[in-house]
């Protein structure tokens, strides 16, 4: 069958991300392959939008309670106001979502709480649970936009461990970017903590933010064993193979934060190189035809995930 792309929507997701571009492309379903390039599309441009440095907070505010209005507009299927071309895309997405409490919805709705925090954290501290809820909203997002758009008519795993995998890998997201992150007003640390050791969110190399890194990367790792537990009973090779990809991105970055003693930079350019990617291939080809427990810390092997904090 001949597949044809919305051309837009193919166009922001390869300047983005080659990785996701391609994954889509190879990996997705037939049937869904345009609407996983927009549901990719759409939110790159929101996010875009939301991190553009001359946007007023008002502005950014007004912008991210329109895309919502929208959202819930869509659903209700009410008639629409004037939208632009990437508010279209939005609209394409919930006209072929014909599923009560789909993957698709859960992906949008978990992603547009995503975006709406960022709008409203930038410039302020927040707390453990919001960090908790956060990642929890990006990880639903993506496992279930995952499972939606590859292998979308095999059962899949329903148990504590579904969405740990991508847990971790927003938490090792997160650690990559925090020197970034913190210089537009993104703090990706608690208040609590910085209110316990009594150190400022922009003194990335004292020793106590040292050790709320090592804390983290100990708990991704941990996520990351539990959770690739989790896609190795996946019964689709497509969407297991995605999912190990997409782990394996974040994972292999595990080991440089503790080479340079949980020191963060502000980027990790290597992550593109020739031998980065090797790296991640063989991670993904030895969990994936690997035995499940192969890859497990001894302690991940019998203990119980914490799951993330729900909002």
């Amino acid at each position: 069958m001949k597949t044809t792309f919305t051309n837009s929507a193919y166009t922001i997701t390869k300047a983005a991300s080659r990785q996701t571009c391609y994954t889509i492309r190879w990996l997705a379903d037939r049937d869904r392959l345009d609407d996983a390039y927009r549901s990719y599309a759409y939110f790159r441009w929101v996010d875009d939008c939301l991190d553009s440095p001359v946007a007023p907070q008002p502005d950014r505010l007004a912008f991210i309670q329109r895309q919502k209005s929208l959202l819930e507009r869509c659903y209700r299927r009410d008639s629409l106001l004037a939208v632009n071309p990437h508010e279209q895309m939005l609209f394409d997405l919930v006209n072929h979502d014909t599923e009560p409490d789909s993957g698709l919805q859960a992906y949008l709705r978990n992603m547009m709480a995503v975006m709406d925090f960022d709008a409203r954290r930038r410039g302020r501290l927040v707390s453990l649970r919001e960090l908790d809820a956060y990642t929890h909203f990006l990880a639903r997002a993506v496992t279930e936009a995952m499972h939606y758009f590859i292998g979308h008519c095999c059962p899949t795993p329903h148990d504590e461990t579904r969405y740990l995998a991508v847990t971790a890998a927003h938490i090792t997201h997160m650690l990559r970017d925090t020197v970034d992150d913190t210089q537009n007003g993104y703090y990706n640390i608690p208040c609590e903590f910085l209110t316990a050791k009594r150190f400022q969110p922009d003194d990335l190399h004292s020793e106590a933010y040292r050790a709320w890194v090592r804390n983290r990367v100990a708990l991704a790792r941990g996520y990351f064993a539990l959770g690739k537990q989790y896609l190795q009973r996946v019964p689709n090779l497509r969407c297991r193979l995605a999912g190990l990809a997409y782990t394996a991105r974040f994972e292999w970055l595990l080991d440089t934060f503790e080479r340079e003693n949980y020191c963060l930079r502000p980027n990790y350019a290597e992550r593109k190189g020739l031998r980065a990617a090797l790296e991640m291939s063989g991670m993904v080809f030895s969990t994936l035809f690997g035995h499940p427990a192969a890859n497990l810390p001894p302690q991940a092997a019998t203990s119980q995930p914490v799951a993330p904090s729900r909002s």
